[in-house]
């Protein structure tokens, strides 16, 4: 029973550690494709929001293999003391002149 108890343990630390470590990439992913950290801010139905958190576990795979947009939690960049507001997926980046003219 002790094998079995040292495997059953070294492969749960083993899971832990690649799903803290699939969890990091997701966040990885999310600010370099979506430009989100905790500090962007995001557009929705025409209000400004400051990112709060992300929910990396929202995110689903596209048929090109690519991840959708995830679910955000904000407050609203006018009023930094409001409770937090589900976002949701349908939010937007705002348009930055950095953005816009490193496209041209």
């Amino acid at each position: 029973m002790q094998y079995a108890d040292s495997v059953h343990k070294v492969l749960l630390r083993k899971i832990n550690r690649a799903e803290q470590e699939l969890m990091q990439l997701k966040l990885d992913y999310c600010r370099f494709i979506f430009d989100l950290t905790h500090r962007s801010q995001v557009d929705l139905s025409g209000r400004r929001y400051q990112i709060v958190s992300v929910d990396v576990g929202s995110m689903a795979r596209q048929d090109d293999g690519s991840f959708g947009k995830p679910e955000v939690t904000g407050v609203p960049v006018d009023n930094p003391k409001a409770e937090p507001v589900q976002l949701g997926k349908d939010w937007t980046e705002p348009v930055s002149a950095t953005r816009s003219s490193s496209a041209n």
